[in-house]
């Protein structure tokens, strides 16, 4: 007689999908390419007096940077991190897939839309800012089942997170009625750098050892400053922006100076973490410097002080975070090889060609290929980044 088994082979698990940072980081990746060579374009075709695409060059590139690239950046961290942050259940594997595919489908809509149709770029933005609504529906569970006396850096990567998603829905309105852009300096810096910011106070610390207690209501403070700093911008008081910058940098470094970080002991890939800790005050500082030139000189800088943060702090952050999450989820050490330091110099690199780009524009030097130069240096430094680690995410398999 044949027997039968009762117990079927197991279906394999798809690896690239078996975590949440890794479809979420390698999807990072791919629309930081994509999205930078659409703003290139409409840009060049702006400068030539030729309209293309339903919105503004430096509205595309600040809303899809913000809200598709490096807010997937956040998800896979998050989502892989925030639930041992309050010591809950790891996040199930249907879920995140559905935030997944919601930003991808979202994504593929509003960068087709952008030249094709306008109601198709607009589903898009629906469609996106419901995977964001996911995301933090998901946080908020989280951060709800914590003990209390977990809750505190939970908190304000919550508030951040709450801050970004009303900024988006208010976004989306401004764009559909074509009213004033006011929701971008709060996405920008009560969302995309605050929330940065929130983690890595957390995290580097931690990560180096570091058992100096911070000030109290540190966090609030810095929280405080980026509201101040953004209605500053929303009512052109460029001065008292350039003030609080000053300020909130002076007060950052101070702090993380207090910590006593080891760098000379540290490994390479802590050695990153640091010194994108330090790009936070840094850029704050050296953007204010701008700021009041712009002020004395009547001239502009192409917002010098937002590609500092954004370059210098949040993607050097993003670096050494993306590295020891993916190593180390893949069953490797956390470290940084020699491949990955010079992911890390092509990024200072990346910041130094942004950083003369704008004084070439301020100045009004005949320099200007230095904006092709940022952007091919960007390009290149996330295809190296996917080239790297684009088969530990995919596979698992140790990186070449």
């Amino acid at each position: 007689m044949q027997k039968f088994s009762t117990n079927p082979e197991t279906k394999k698990e798809n690896y690239f999908l078996s975590q949440p940072h890794q479809p979420f980081f390698l999807a990072g990746i791919v629309w930081a390419i994509v999205v930078m060579l659409m703003y290139m374009f409409s840009y060049k075709m702006m400068l030539k007096g030729i309209v293309e695409g339903f919105l503004a060059p430096v509205t595309f590139h600040a809303y899809t940077l913000i809200y598709i690239v490096f807010t997937q950046f956040f998800i896979g961290f998050l989502y892989t991190t925030f639930s041992r942050f309050c010591k809950a259940p790891p996040i199930k594997k249907p879920y995140y897939l559905r935030t997944f595919f919601l930003y991808q489908v979202a994504s593929l809509f509003i960068v087709s839309g952008f030249f094709i149709s306008e109601t198709l770029m607009f589903v898009g933005m629906g469609i996106l800012f419901l995977g964001q609504v996911v995301f933090l529906y998901m946080l908020q569970r989280i951060f709800t089942s914590a003990q209390p006396a977990l809750r505190d850096d939970p908190f304000w990567i919550l508030t951040s997170l709450y801050i970004g998603t009303l900024a988006h829905a208010i976004w989306i309105i401004e764009l559909l009625f074509h009213w004033q852009e006011y929701a971008m300096p709060f996405a920008f810096n009560l969302y995309l750098i605050f929330m940065t910011f929130s983690v890595a106070q957390r995290m580097v610390p931690f990560f180096s050892h570091s058992f100096e207690e911070k000030k109290p209501r540190f966090v609030a403070i810095v929280f405080a400053s980026f509201i101040f700093k953004s209605f500053t911008f929303v009512l052109d008081l460029p001065l008292v922006d350039a003030a609080i910058s000053l300020f909130l940098g002076n007060f950052i470094l101070r702090e993380v100076l207090r910590w006593k970080l080891s760098f000379k002991q540290a490994p390479n890939i802590l050695k990153i973490l640091h010194i994108a800790l330090y790009w936070m005050p840094a850029a704050l500082i050296i953007g204010a410097v701008f700021q009041l030139l712009e002020i004395f000189l009547g001239t502009s800088f192409m917002f010098v002080d937002k590609h500092l943060l954004a370059l210098g702090f949040l993607t050097t952050i993003i670096i050494g975070f993306g590295t020891r999450v993916t190593l180390g989820h893949s069953g490797q050490p956390p470290q940084a090889d020699a491949v990955t330091l010079k992911l890390f110099y092509l990024t200072q690199i990346v910041i130094g060609a942004r950083l003369l780009y704008s004084i070439v524009f301020g100045f009004n030097l005949p320099l200007l290929w230095f904006f092709d130069l940022s952007l091919a240096l960007w390009l290149i430094l996330f295809i190296f980044w996917g080239w790297k680690f684009g088969p530990v995410l995919i596979f698992g398999k140790k990186e070449s």
